[in-house]
């Protein structure tokens, strides 16, 4: 089949190296405009425009879609498929131009975790288990009829970044399964069921400062789906750290949340609303990621010191 492919992030590129890879034609890649970074404000294309600059691939940098021109130039292509992957929202004059129509992937079970963030908060909320979806976009976020879905399992040892990379691969396969079956007509869409609709917002600056009066497994759960990027945070002695792995430890002790409990050679461990967290790897601001044994050769931070 045709394709215009469609995307931003590095999460998209496997799907896009899949698709390559199949018997079905990309015909242009969609990405959004490269964007000045840093001091010398050199611009940076996205993850999918360099891919595409790389492999000398047809890009379409597209700012706004309310310009006929761009409508005339996606129309152009003869498409029988968009697939978007990590985009943005479409409006209903560019998803009806394909023939079949626009297919998106997704990284949760939907209808669980609609929005932004789905891998963040799966593993925020402590679950076991997520997956990816494709279905047909509509003009409502994540609303659309499901074509194919796949169950992950999470392991202990997720973050962020270790499910969000399996998950792109995994839902690269089911993109290209997907486009398979549109070809020879055997998908069956499935209407979502709103009743078991939840959220998964956008991840805000302010849900990345540590609470210490949680629990320590909540807090721990959200470490986990927030590292590497943006990363939990918290002060000590004025300075900010980032905090991107922890584990669990039950105490039946009670102290004030916030408070270091103990603190060894390889070893800080602070208590929480509910047991308490040790904290395995963090960064100071300004230095280098460490493992804590690293963090704790050169800092003077002591029992009873207080994180906030």
């Amino acid at each position: 089949m045709r394709v215009v492919f469609m995307g931003n992030p590095g999460f998209a590129i496997p799907t896009l190296e899949k698709i390559t890879q199949s018997r079905h034609d990309i015909m242009c890649i969609v990405s959004n405009h490269p964007k000045p970074m840093g001091r010398r404000k050199i611009l940076k294309y996205t993850a999918v425009g360099e891919y595409a600059n790389q492999h000398q691939m047809l890009l379409i940098e597209i700012g706004s879609f309310q310009k006929n021109t761009i409508i005339s130039q996606l129309d152009s292509f003869n498409a029988d498929v968009f697939v978007v992957v990590a985009y943005r929202v479409l409006p209903r004059s560019i998803l009806t131009i394909p023939k079949i129509g626009s297919i998106n992937l997704h990284a949760s079970l939907l209808p669980k975790y609609r929005g932004a963030a789905p891998i963040q908060w799966a593993l925020m909320n402590g679950d076991k288990t997520t997956g990816v979806t494709t279905f047909i976009i509509d003009p409502r976020v994540d609303t659309g009829d499901i074509l194919l879905q796949k169950k992950i399992e999470i392991h202990d040892s997720d973050d962020y970044g270790t499910l969000s990379e399996r998950s792109s691969h995994i839902g690269a396969d089911l993109i290209v399964n997907t486009l398979d079956q549109l070809e020879k007509g055997k998908t069956e869409p499935i209407k979502q069921e709103k009743d078991l609709a939840t959220q998964a917002p956008k991840i805000s600056k302010e849900m990345t400062r540590i609470n210490w009066n949680w629990q320590a497994l909540k807090i721990h759960n959200w470490i986990r789906g927030l590292s590497p990027i943006p990363g939990m945070s918290t002060s000590w002695n004025g300075k900010r750290m980032r905090v991107f792995k922890t584990s669990v430890i039950e105490s039946s002790e009670n102290d004030l949340p916030g408070i270091v409990q103990k603190r060894s050679k390889n070893e800080l461990i602070i208590s929480t609303g509910k047991g308490c967290l040790s904290l395995t790897e963090i960064q100071q601001d300004g230095k280098k990621r460490l493992l804590i044994a690293e963090f704790l050769r050169g800092c003077t931070v002591s029992v009873g010191d207080k994180f906030i």
